[in-house]
């Protein structure tokens, strides 16, 4: 499941769609609003996505991963429009035989997206905004 939605995430969806039976481990990363970010405070973010293109590159991202570490599932949802903190902005899950293997690739396929996925984010502060993106120097082989 690769889902770009205006709704609020369905975490527990999420994991039961990454979920396997064959499954040794379900790594689960979920990215929330917080209500500070460069010692201002932040009143909401916008999100903004190329949708078809965001959808295709995430699949990449997940083809990948699932030939690098033999997921056995995936699932990933990312909140377009406006959000408040405290709200959840991304779900990555995975499962895999194992619990090293289900870290390793969950971290890069949140990693990986914040690179290089189409999905731009606005933060809104008290007396400004401004557009975000990724710092790619905190990126990790992002292949």
């Amino acid at each position: 499941m690769i889902k770009i939605t205006a709704k609020p995430i369905d975490v527990q969806k999420v994991i039961d769609t990454a979920s396997s039976l064959g499954a040794g481990a379900v790594n689960v990363f979920i990215g929330t609003v917080r209500d500070n970010a460069h010692n201002k405070n932040v009143r909401w973010l916008e999100y903004e996505a190329y949708e078809s293109m965001a959808v295709a590159e995430i699949r990449t991202i997940i083809d990948e991963a699932a030939a690098r570490w033999k997921l056995q599932g995936w699932a990933v949802s990312h909140r377009i429009g406006t959000l408040k903190p405290g709200e959840v902005a991304v779900v990555v899950a995975v499962s895999s035989p194992h619990r090293k293997e289900s870290f390793e690739a969950c971290q890069f396929i949140i990693d990986a997206i914040k690179a290089k996925v189409p999905i731009w984010k606005k933060e809104v502060f008290e007396g400004g905004e401004e557009w975000v993106s990724a710092s790619p120097q905190l990126l990790v082989d992002v292949g």
